[in-house]
């Protein structure tokens, strides 16, 4: 597919999520306004973990994982949570205390076992950033119905709560949109691309000693140079067998 066909298909992005602070509201505001939509749910019995597991979308710089993930929220009607605001929940020990006060004792027990299982299994050395981010993770996939995009998701969630994506596509098209979407040459687009995939390629080693790159670690590639929006969304929709409501 041309790059001029795909660059038509997606919004020019303005701002990088990771580095707008929180004008509006903060943090804290966000995730109890979360929290009580999970009340909400919880008390109107709408989660059914086996049929809506957490869709986690891991992505190259520049393919459209962004924009696919915002809008298979948007169809699917599911909480979206984006890379950076996943980062500042584990960031922060508050947030990530009131995030797991969500669960009841079960919940928290069953949590607690996957953690150790996963750090055994996968020989982790978490600190306490990874611990938050496990936790808040873990809490996120119990209740359901929600797309998560980065911060190793994927790795983190049971098998069972969990469609893992990730979306592609050649180094011209990456360059291309990061170049439309920042307004800057095709130049300093590759250096921007190279720096983000180096970073994210890192993080994944870091903390789950796995490669983000290896398909083994996906249930679903999308390469967004043959698939478009809306067909990769239909695509993920009927592979994890989420229904619109």
């Amino acid at each position: 597919m041309l790059l001029s066909r795909y660059a038509k298909r997606l919004p020019r992005r303005k701002e990088d999520p990771m580095k707008i602070p929180m004008k509006a509201r903060s943090i804290g505001k966000i995730v109890e306004e979360q929290i009580q939509k999970w009340n909400v749910t919880r008390r109107k019995k709408e989660i059914d973990e086996s049929v809506y597991p957490v869709v986690t979308i891991s992505r190259e710089p520049g393919s459209g994982g962004r924009i696919i993930a915002e809008s298979l929220a948007e169809k699917f009607n599911l909480d979206l949570f984006n890379q950076g605001m996943i980062h500042r929940m584990a960031e922060s020990t508050k947030v990530s205390k009131q995030v797991l006060e969500t669960l009841d004792e079960k919940g928290l027990n069953v949590l607690d076992n996957w953690i150790a299982s996963l750090v055994d299994s996968k020989h982790l050395w978490p600190d306490q950033y990874l611990k938050h981010l496990m936790k808040v993770v873990l809490t996120i996939g119990k209740h359901g119905r929600a797309v998560i995009v980065g911060r190793g998701a994927n790795f983190i969630l049971t098998p069972e709560s969990r469609f893992r994506v990730r979306v592609i596509a050649t180094i011209e098209t990456r360059i291309g949109n990061i170049s439309r979407d920042y307004d800057v040459s095709a130049e300093k687009a590759k250096r921007r691309m190279i720096k983000t995939e180096s970073d994210r390629r890192a993080f994944i080693r870091k903390y789950f000693n796995s490669d983000i790159g290896e398909s083994v670690n996906y249930d679903l590639v999308i390469n967004t140079d043959a698939v478009s929006v809306g067909n990769a969304v239909e695509a993920i929709g009927s592979a994890a067998g989420l229904k619109p409501v």
